[in-house]
């Protein structure tokens, strides 16, 4: 038994002597004053008190006993013949110990101050018979409060094991989206840098290089986090902006309109950069003369609002099942991974031939 297991089995162990002393202790005061008030009796009362007491330790060490029964032999689902009886033989098993023990007791202390002190069997069957409805009572209350823990227990574990899960899913189509993302931005990055030193515009390629460095650093840093905090994203998505731009030169206009006391709240990783790059890809790069792309964030009724537009071709009508995209279909699973109903991702045709993705989240700082 390791550190944790003996603290446990402590805890149980006082949490067990605790409830069955407090249901001991109402029971002795309620003999003293049936004693003193309802029969008139004057002698001492202190006997009685822990002889009432005492009556109720066989049910305290009985206890751990009983769990192990109630969930070796579960009645709440699938009770069997074997499981009544098994209960059945191990209450009446109680029920006489404890009454056997109740009755030395009285012998020996004679509590109640008879002038002829009890019989051991007398007094035993006399308390069987009275006392049998209560002892069913206590077993059915050790056995209930078993299954209500239990159960509670199994939920929590449920839904830790949930929540694991779907932040071991949200990972993995995390790094599925990375693996989309790097070969062919990697391949139209390089290529770039080569066409600017042919160029010989040295010092854009350099700047070109730096930036890809410190855009491949920080996508390796944050590579395990399911989520960042919107002020995060918005710095790694200029980092990639700064790269398109000397790619795409005037042709490409961004801005960027998100208010500061928005970048405590949390949101995917890799959350705008795939929009932007699909802006980029399928709306500005189809289109000579380039384009805009305008990211902007508010709150709106409880709600973060991030929305990308750009103002090329109109979008395909099977936008969320083709490839053709970046990380859409991927980005709206792990949407739903992490905030359930309460996540949105559209797409929608803006003005006469723009287009606009619109997400939604929970307004959650980080």
């Amino acid at each position: 038994m390791n550190g944790s297991d003996r603290g446990a089995h402590t805890i149980r162990w006082r949490w067990i002597a605790a409830i069955w002393f407090v249901g001991g202790l109402f029971e002795a005061s309620q003999a003293v004053l049936i004693m003193r008030f309802g029969e008139g009796r004057r002698h001492a009362w202190l006997p009685l008190f822990i002889t009432e007491l005492a009556i109720w330790l066989p049910w305290a060490l009985a206890t751990p006993w009983i769990i192990g029964l109630a969930r070796r032999y579960p009645i709440i689902r699938g009770t069997t013949l074997r499981t009544v009886v098994v209960h059945l033989a191990a209450f009446l098993a109680i029920s006489v110990v404890v009454e056997a023990w109740s009755a030395t007791l009285q012998v020996l202390f004679n509590p109640w101050g008879n002038r002829k002190p009890p019989t051991f069997w007398d007094t035993l069957s006399i308390a069987l018979l009275y006392q049998i409805l209560i002892f069913l009572i206590a077993y059915v209350l050790v056995l209930t409060i078993t299954y209500l823990i239990d159960s509670r227990e199994n939920i929590a574990r449920q839904m830790t094991e949930t929540a694991r899960l779907n932040e071991e899913l949200s990972k993995a189509q995390l790094a599925a989206l990375r693996r989309q993302m790097e070969p062919h931005f990697m391949f139209n990055t390089l290529n770039s840098i080569a066409a600017l030193v042919r160029d010989r515009r040295n010092d854009a390629a350099v700047s070109m290089i730096v930036g890809l460095s410190e855009f491949l650093r920080r996508a390796s840093e944050d590579s395990h986090r399911p989520q960042v905090t919107l002020g995060e994203e918005v710095e790694y998505l200029q980092r990639y902006v700064d790269i398109q731009k000397v790619r795409f030169g005037e042709r490409l206009q961004v801005s960027v309109d998100i208010p500061t006391h928005l970048f405590d709240v949390s949101v995917p990783n890799l959350l705008l950069q795939p929009l932007v790059e699909n802006a980029i890809k399928h709306g500005i790069g189809q289109r000579a003369a380039g384009g805009t792309v305008r990211v902007a964030g508010e709150r709106r009724n409880g709600s973060l609002y991030l929305s990308v537009y750009n103002d090329g071709p109109i979008f395909r009508t099977d936008w969320d099942t083709s490839s053709g995209g970046v990380g859409l279909a991927n980005l709206r699973t792990r949407l739903q991974i992490l905030h359930g109903a309460a996540a949105d991702l559209a797409m929608s045709p803006s003005g006469s031939d723009g287009v606009e993705v619109i997400v939604t989240l929970p307004l959650k700082d980080a």
